[in-house]
């Protein structure tokens, strides 16, 4: 995939780029796992959500995240760093929390609310297959874009973060 040569390296971002697109527009778990290693893992930082193992992600992928998202969601990219395997991308996912978002919210049902929430995505490489993925996000904010927690109870900012860095990017 993405070899000018047997020699050539891979074009991780290519590959980050294609198992994103197969995961939010695609919404297909099959074509996700083939951008994977036969064992990878997935974890999401702040709800230890994820899957580990080839089984662990399928499931995880089947179940909570893909095709599970809300309809309007969208990923706005903001940075990326590609190094020898690995490749950081912050990015800013927004949706309409019209429908449950269980490894984001383990129990929380829709609130309505829209949300805009900044992520870094730290996805390592095999060679040309995604081998894990650790996912943050800053809960807090999650919590009171969803009206969970009172800002004026506790420093955190909502949808001010995301706002924040939209418009330093532009």
């Amino acid at each position: 995939m993405n070899h000018d040569t047997a020699n050539s390296e891979p074009d991780l971002g290519a590959i980050f780029d294609a198992h994103i697109e197969h995961e939010f527009a695609d919404q297909d778990v099959d074509a996700t796992m083939l951008t994977m290693t036969a064992e990878p893992y997935v974890h999401n930082v702040p709800t230890l959500t994820g899957g580990f193992g080839g089984e662990g992600v399928r499931k995880f992928y089947s179940e909570e995240f893909v095709g599970k998202m809300p309809k309007d969601t969208q990923v706005i990219p903001v940075s990326r760093t590609v190094g020898k395997d690995q490749v950081v991308d912050e990015l800013i996912l927004t949706f309409t929390h019209d429908i449950a978002v269980e490894f984001m919210l383990p129990g929380v049902p829709p609130t309505g609310k829209f949300v805009q929430l900044p992520h870094v995505v730290v996805m390592k490489f095999e060679g040309d297959k995604v081998a894990h993925e650790h996912i943050y996000w800053d809960q807090a904010s999650l919590l009171v874009q969803v009206g969970l927690l009172d800002p004026k109870l506790m420093p955190a900012t909502g949808a001010a973060q995301a706002e924040k860095l939209i418009e330093l990017i532009k």
